[in-house]
């Protein structure tokens, strides 16, 4: 299992209360949604929810429904999943990404200034941080209740002043990123 990233530090992460899970073998689609589910449950007992406000059923629209007071995400990949929640947060929105992004799908997902400024040799961020970037900002600005759906890779991402920032039609949220060599996290928190 690779080394989990720790979640940001200092004003970032004020309040944030993060639970990792492994994913069970044989590691598919009901494992996974099962072990976010159990790291969302640690997450808000963590942060001082009623019993009966700690289990997180799945929205109409596929989402992991939060109780009001305590917004928070889930991810996964097939073998590890991660809740945040974050109590006094507008949104909140949460990536992992292990999987090797290709050329094609950078093409795709990034726009031509952000693969111009953001990708080495002039940026310092990877293909997959940005991709985990753009999922977390997706999920903390839907979930806000500002925006209707949209594809994830609309969000524009941008440095400002050693800050991610994404937006999406007026609408922005900062994105912290951690690595390790097998994987990345994204956080996004509307304040």
């Amino acid at each position: 299992m690779a080394v989990r990233p720790q979640v940001p530090d200092g004003a970032a992460a004020e309040g944030t209360l993060t639970v990792w899970r492994p994913v069970q073998p044989p590691y598919g689609p009901p494992e996974q949604f099962d072990a976010g589910r159990r790291a969302a449950g640690a997450a808000l007992f963590a942060a001082g929810a009623a019993e009966r406000k700690r289990f997180v059923p799945r929205e109409p629209d596929g989402r992991p429904g939060f109780p009001p007071g305590f917004p928070g995400s889930i991810a996964h990949t097939d073998r590890l999943a991660i809740a945040l929640v974050v109590p006094g947060a507008s949104s909140v929105g949460v990536d992992i990404e292990s999987a090797v992004i290709t050329a094609r799908m950078a093409r795709f997902v990034l726009r031509g200034l952000e693969s111009q400024t953001l990708l080495p040799p002039v940026g310092d961020y990877t293909m997959r941080e940005l991709f985990a970037a753009k999922e977390a900002a997706f999920k903390a600005l839907y979930a806000s209740g500002a925006l209707e759906e949209f594809p994830f890779w609309w969000i524009e991402l941008a440095e400002a002043d050693g800050v991610l920032i994404a937006s999406y039609r007026g609408s922005q949220v900062p994105v912290w990123i951690r690595s390790e060599p097998d994987l990345s996290l994204a956080v996004a928190i509307r304040r």
